[in-house]
């Protein structure tokens, strides 16, 4: 049984214009005494190579589409120390740290601290030690429960450039990135919604 999360009063907003690009903007909005107010402006993202999944049902592994829905954030992790102004929970990622993309796998969509060869235990992984991920925030995307081949590690992260789209995660400029997680707040439950613009 899936457990009810609780109520999100700060909002991470992802707006695609039409479903096959990967161009979007993210702004952070938040419940205030029953009023939605902006807190962090527009600022550019890119999305998956093939664009946003009209629905988990249309998300799959391996086909570059970024889920779209409503989904938990955090904790946070990267490669360098947290950024100053984190509230999240950070944890520094090594060359022992990966994410489970290998659907025939219990640690399916699972980060897995593993000391031994990756190779021998999963037909496919992504080792967090990334130059991407100098700072990154988890989507937490099927997760409960885990659905085999659904689709795993969606992250918000760095982009490559602008014009360099995803496997599936959100990514920005490195400075915007530290914008946002500075703005994420726990107390707040805060969570992504990416949906197609004016849907």
């Amino acid at each position: 049984m899936e457990e009810k999360q609780p109520a999100s009063t700060q909002l991470v907003l992802v707006e695609v214009p039409e479903a096959p690009s990967f161009h979007g903007t993210l702004q952070v909005v938040e419940l205030e005494e029953g009023k939605w107010r902006q807190t962090l402006a527009a600022i550019p993202v890119v999305i998956g190579r093939s664009g946003l999944a009209a629905s988990g049902d249309d998300k799959a592994e391996g086909d570059g589409k970024t889920p779209s829905g409503q989904y938990a954030l955090g904790p946070a992790f990267g490669t360098k120390p947290p950024p100053a102004g984190i509230k999240l929970p950070y944890r520094l990622v090594g060359e022992d740290d990966y994410w489970v993309d290998d659907p025939t796998s219990d640690d399916y969509n699972r980060w897995v601290h593993y000391t031994g060869d990756p190779y021998t235990r999963w037909k496919s992984f992504e080792l967090l030690a990334n130059p991407l991920y100098p700072h990154a925030v988890i989507v937490q995307y099927n997760e409960q429960p885990v659905v085999p081949g659904k689709g795993s590690a969606i992250f918000i992260h760095q982009w490559k450039n602008e014009n360099s789209p995803t496997q599936g995660c959100v990514a920005m400029s490195y400075d915007n990135l530290v914008r946002l997680i500075a703005t994420l707040d726990p107390a707040k439950h805060p969570s992504i919604r990416i949906v197609q613009q004016n849907k």
